[in-house]
């Protein structure tokens, strides 16, 4: 009797042993996968059936695929999109949701390029990764992409709006558009006045402006921006964006894009209206105020950013932008539209100085520099991209 007691005691003790342990390996095969927000899951475990058991497999996802430097796309074609603010969830969400509405209204032609405001602390490294995503479901290579941390957004709660170009099917704007620069002013009625007149010195009215963003220093003092501009530029995709959490100078500069109503044979043109004189150095202006492109392409630079506050720093950035701009046949030399994102104006003078090494001195592009509350990089301390027309 003894002798069969003892091996059934072993073998219960046994059995609660595994029993008990059971649990605790099961919940170590399972691996929780984080919330977006907290970065990008590279490891998952799944199971995998076998005929002698289940086998746990180790699987690398991919990295998110790379934005490309530039793209190139048809001027008669391009169209303007701003997405819709929300308020629900969190970066991840917003961002998403964002880009899908893009691609909706966009009807199925492609998207060339995002640019997208960042406001609060989601890590603004996420958007390539959803832009990978997103744009991946669809089959849909992946747009040019320029990202930046903002002041602060027009909806409480709303933590990212992106702008995008697209390309039509068929062409919409058959006499090509206007690049116009950065309008300075105090207020967003002021600067809009300013817009007013370099439309009308470009041969447009209100009615041909496709695109408006206003960089604003405060977006509680800028309340009654958007009536102004909705009532002024009636089909325009309307942006307002405050530039960092704090005020800043100047209080409001808005930038847009027209539709060119007269075709010319020259193909590049840039103005400087008597009544919208910019700032000059040695008799020459830093920056024009319009430039009108009539070429059949022009391409669109994702952002490249710049580290350091040195000279040779600056530079490098401008040398990095050379070399991508040089694999679509283009350079610098002929950019007509140039946005520089400071961390710090105190950085504007140099980056200036050094810019104009770079693009055409005589004929300098049209411009909007501004303060910004910071880049996807803690190191970057300004960005630029630009769109240059390519024959």
């Amino acid at each position: 009797m003894l002798a069969l007691t003892l091996p059934f005691r072993s073998v219960l003790a046994l059995f609660l042993v595994v029993s008990l342990a059971a649990p605790q390996l099961s919940a170590q095969k399972k691996k929780k996968k984080p919330d977006p927000e907290e970065g990008m899951v590279l490891e998952v475990s799944t199971k995998q059936k076998k005929k002698k058991g289940d086998v746990e497999i180790t699987q690398t996802l991919p990295v998110a695929k790379e934005a490309p430097g530039a793209v190139a796309a048809e001027t008669d074609r391009l169209f303007f999109q701003v997405s819709p603010l929300s308020a629900k969830g969190l970066l991840s969400q917003q961002t998403r949701d964002a880009m899908r509405a893009l691609l909706r209204s966009s009807h199925g032609t492609g998207i060339v390029k995002l640019r997208a405001f960042v406001a609060g602390s989601g890590d603004m490294r996420r958007i390539q990764e959803i832009a990978g995503e997103v744009f991946g479901e669809k089959h849909l290579p992946l747009p040019a992409l320029t990202v930046i941390q903002a002041g602060a957004l027009p909806m409480e709660g709303a933590q990212v709006v992106i702008e995008g170009i697209g390309v039509e099917k068929k062409p919409v704007n058959p006499n090509g558009v206007a690049f116009i620069s950065g309008q300075q002013a105090g207020t967003v009625e002021q600067s809009l006045d300013r817009m007013k007149i370099a439309v009308k010195a470009g041969g447009m009215d209100g009615g041909d402006v496709l695109t408006l963003t206003c960089f604003v220093s405060s977006l509680e003092e800028s309340r009654n921006g958007r009536a102004l501009a909705e009532g002024a530029f009636p089909g325009a995709a309307l942006d307002f964006v405050q530039m960092q959490r704090l005020p800043v100078v100047p209080g409001a500069e808005c930038e847009g894009v027209a539709r060119l109503r007269r075709d010319a044979d020259i193909k590049v043109i840039l103005l400087n209206p008597l009544e919208l004189a910019p700032p000059v150095a040695s008799q020459k202006p830093l920056y024009s105020q319009m430039a009108l492109v009539r070429t059949p392409k022009v391409v669109l630079s994702g952002m490249q950013m710049g580290f350091g506050r040195e000279e040779t720093d600056v530079k490098l950035a401008f040398d990095r932008l050379a070399k991508v701009l040089s694999g679509m046949g283009v350079s610098l030399d002929r950019v007509a539209m140039s946005h520089i994102y400071l961390t710090s104006m105190t950085l504007a003078d140099k980056v200036r100085a050094v810019r104009k090494g770079f693009y055409n001195a005589d004929m300098p592009p049209a411009s909007t520099l501004l303060p910004f509350e910071g880049l996807p990089s803690l190191d970057a301390t300004f960005g630029i991209d630009v769109v240059v027309p390519q024959n």
